[in-house]
């Protein structure tokens, strides 16, 4: 049996400067992506449809549409077999997007807590062994977590924080 992978979807616009729009996914990943780079890829001469979006003041007008990017500004009559015609507006492929965009790290470092642990265990003293053994996890993981390859939930984030290094967790919300 094969397995799906998920696609991911865009769940927030952070901002638009000219033709680059800096999105959040639902993988919590925060990315950029640069449609220069996609007007470079499409065929733009032949494909007025797509075309249109090279109008700056056009391109301002997108929108967040069921987890991708849509312009509602922009539409194409879409005529069926069966004789039925409607109007569809513009949008991306989300995997397109996000595939053609790269990390935002200026968003995403907020997030990093490897660099935190790693200064605190080095000023406790500790290897990675002794704080994987005083927390409950493996080196191998703590060496994952302090280097950003990982993800960590709150109750481990809790274990290393709390009961390895013997400090206090605090998170706030802003």
């Amino acid at each position: 049996m094969r397995k799906i992978k998920k696609i991911p979807r865009i769940i927030k616009i952070n901002e638009i400067k000219g033709f680059t729009v800096y999105v959040a996914f639902n993988n919590g990943e925060h990315r950029i992506i640069d449609f220069n780079v996609l007007f470079r890829q499409w065929d733009t001469k032949n494909n007025a449809f797509q075309k249109q979006l090279m109008d700056e003041q056009v391109f301002r007008q997108v929108q967040l549409h069921e987890g991708t990017l849509q312009w509602t500004n922009i539409s194409k009559k879409i005529k069926l077999s069966n004789g039925m015609e409607f109007d569809a507006p513009f949008d991306a492929d989300p995997l397109v997007l996000y595939e053609a965009s790269q990390a935002d790290e200026q968003r995403n470092q907020r997030y990093k807590v490897g660099g935190l642990i790693k200064n605190a265990r080095k000023e406790k003293g500790l290897t990675q062994e002794e704080l994987a053994f005083k927390s409950g996890t493996t080196k191998n993981y703590i060496s994952r977590i302090e280097n950003d390859k990982s993800d960590i939930e709150l109750r481990t984030l809790r274990k290393i924080i709390e009961i390895g290094l013997g400090k206090k967790l605090d998170i706030s919300i802003s």
